[in-house]
């Protein structure tokens, strides 16, 4: 059966080609680069986010409806939630069923993602409209191996989700959209590196 909790950190990274050079040279596997569009739902009174309720729609070279939710207890060195997904055939026709089913479309964001598998965990290099970062998801024991052998700080890990640091950014530069898109960050000057102490993990 498939175990529905997701273990994962995050690290910013400064550049794309070190990281990816050092990843190979430790003989993952290449997956490919996809850009993907991610739509947020919450129900009418939006009391997702505020239950820790992630429910989203993404499209890549896939189309996935995903349902995610925070732990009674959460994690200080890690990013745990339980995690729900399923594919799904048709983009609009998903987002059709939501809509009908009384959720709406309240946030959307890109990114491109580049995924390499070791062993049996994955590291994803996610160029985000706002900066890059480095998501290791597997067992505990291996994500603290991998980030030791990749040199990465575990002081400087980020246990905060996309959407979450966006919020940091929307609050510190006066932001006036939501959506995180690369047409929005283009008219702005944001540099997430002078926020990065305000998303390491406590």
């Amino acid at each position: 059966m498939h175990d529905p909790l997701e273990i994962e950190v995050k690290f910013h990274i400064p550049a794309i080609k070190p990281l990816r050079d050092s990843i190979l040279a430790m003989g993952a596997t290449h997956c490919g680069r996809v850009f993907e569009t991610n739509v947020r739902f919450e129900d009418v009174s939006k009391s997702l986010k505020k239950q820790g309720i992630l429910l989203r729609l993404r499209k890549n070279d896939r189309i996935l409806l995903t349902f995610k939710s925070t732990l009674p207890n959460p994690d200080t060195q890690f990013k745990i939630h339980r995690e729900l997904e399923v594919e799904v055939d048709d983009f609009h026709i998903c987002h059709s069923i939501l809509k009908g089913l009384g959720f709406h479309p309240e946030q959307a964001y890109e990114k491109w993602r580049e995924t390499f598998v070791l062993n049996s965990t994955n590291l994803l290099i996610d160029t985000m409209p706002y900066g890059i970062f480095l998501e290791i998801e597997g067992q505990k024991s291996h994500i603290r191996d991998i980030a030791d052998r990749l040199d990465l700080k575990w002081e400087e890990r980020v246990l905060l989700n996309y959407l979450e640091i966006f919020e940091i950014l929307q609050r510190e530069e006066g932001l006036g959209f939501s959506d995180i898109t690369f047409e929005n960050f283009k008219a702005t000057n944001s540099d997430v590196t002078k926020y990065l102490p305000l998303l390491y993990a406590k």
